[in-house]
């Protein structure tokens, strides 16, 4: 009998070391690496620079309290905000926390409690996040979530207007809906979005924890809509694998998370902060997201070639692509994984590809190669 919870479908595969987009498990099996963590293994496994920042960090300093100032935050959050509109960032250690921490500046900036979001999001599974997370599946046996959350559905613009009071703190969205099956906010959307929030004095907060640092071809895919959010929130890929969050804001809203508004024990740590610098400096160039822009367009138009539109239906951005195959795809899945091939789901229906923004030309081929075989093919059991 195991030792921990049973929280995790866990997949019986171990594995135990990687390089670049190619995992091996306990028994020696390579499989080519598609689901990247969930979108956290930006530069792939064990990259040489990543492992050079650890080793380096490690010798100097793991851990100081954010009593004490840290120059090598300031470098990070210069980086992550440079060219943009956003002027301040806070660390914490995930996607789930910087949720909360957008949650909560927020409401203590505009004194209002509601925040709305969408169907078919997914911002986290601390309390707050879970009830801002528009799927009833994460809120089951939990008993009543916060109440100061409106769900509404997405890309629809007389349900949004409907929503707004005056209690209305903050509309809150992820740009492209992962977990929810890779929906992607439309531009009249964003403009409906963007018009609200200016005239009614309400915030934008945009979750980029799965798409940001560079996933859709971009630093960030808020940048390839019309949205100029409030607040952006970051995770998964900002730490190649090591575990940070990061909470970006506008300058208007410095006063309101003055000290002892929020905190953390290990966030922004020096480990974290010195992984992260070393992704962003890579993610960042502009040649490295023009590589992630050729890639995501050379996996989209092979899928597309291969896969009948009638059957199924390419979406997304960048490196962040689904596959919906319009039927339960957990077999699927279970066979390419048989195959060598590790992808995620998408809810029920769709098959999620995350590679490493890493990945080459010739491993995107493979793994086109091995999906059409499965998809194209009788399901096995």
């Amino acid at each position: 009998m195991s030792s921990l919870f049973n929280n995790y479908a866990r997949r019986p595969v171990h594995l135990v070391k990687g390089k670049g987009t190619v995992v091996e498990d306990e028994n020696g099996k390579q499989y080519l690496d598609f689901t990247s963590g969930i979108a956290v293994v930006s530069l792939g496994h064990a990259h040489p620079a990543i492992v050079k920042a650890i080793q380096l960090q490690s010798e100097k300093l793991w851990h100081v309290s954010n009593l004490f100032e840290s120059p090598e935050q300031e470098k990070l959050a210069a980086t992550l905000t440079k060219d943009t509109h956003f002027s301040h960032s806070f660390f914490c250690n995930s996607g789930a926390e910087a949720n909360e921490a957008a949650i909560k500046l927020a409401r203590k900036h505009t004194s209002k409690s509601t925040i709305i979001t969408f169907s078919q999001s997914f911002h986290g599974r601390t309390f707050g996040a879970m009830a801002a997370t528009g799927q009833d599946k994460i809120k089951q046996g939990f008993g009543p979530m916060l109440a100061t959350f409106k769900t509404v559905p997405f890309n629809d613009p007389e349900a949004l207007e409907a929503a707004i009071d005056n209690d209305v703190a903050a509309i809150m969205l992820e740009v492209i809906q992962g977990e929810g099956g890779i929906h992607a906010v439309t531009p009249e959307f964003a403009s409906v979005i963007t018009d609200i929030c200016k005239s009614k004095g309400i915030l934008c907060i945009v979750d980029e924890v799965q798409t940001g640092i560079g996933r859709t071809g971009t630093r960030y895919a808020y940048e390839q809509t019309g949205l100029q959010p409030d607040i952006m929130t970051l995770a998964k890929g900002l730490g190649g694998g090591f575990p940070i969050g990061a909470m970006l804001g506008t300058a208007d809203l410095f006063d309101s998370f003055g000290p002892g508004s929020h905190g953390t024990t290990f966030g922004g740590n020096p480990l974290a902060v010195a992984v992260a610098k070393t992704v962003v400096d890579h993610v960042f160039e502009e040649e490295f997201l023009k590589e992630v822009s050729s890639k995501s367009e050379a996996l989209s138009q092979k899928l597309k070639k291969t896969l009948p539109s009638d059957k199924f239906d390419i979406r997304g951005e960048g490196l962040l692509i689904g596959i919906d195959c319009k039927e339960d795809v957990t077999p699927y899945v279970r066979q390419a994984e048989e195959a060598g091939l590790l992808v995620v789901q998408a809810g029920t229906d769709v098959i999620r590809l995350l590679p490493p923004l890493t990945v080459t030309e010739q491993e995107i081929d493979q793994a086109v190669d091995i999906l059409t075989s499965i998809l194209l093919s009788p399901i096995t059991i």
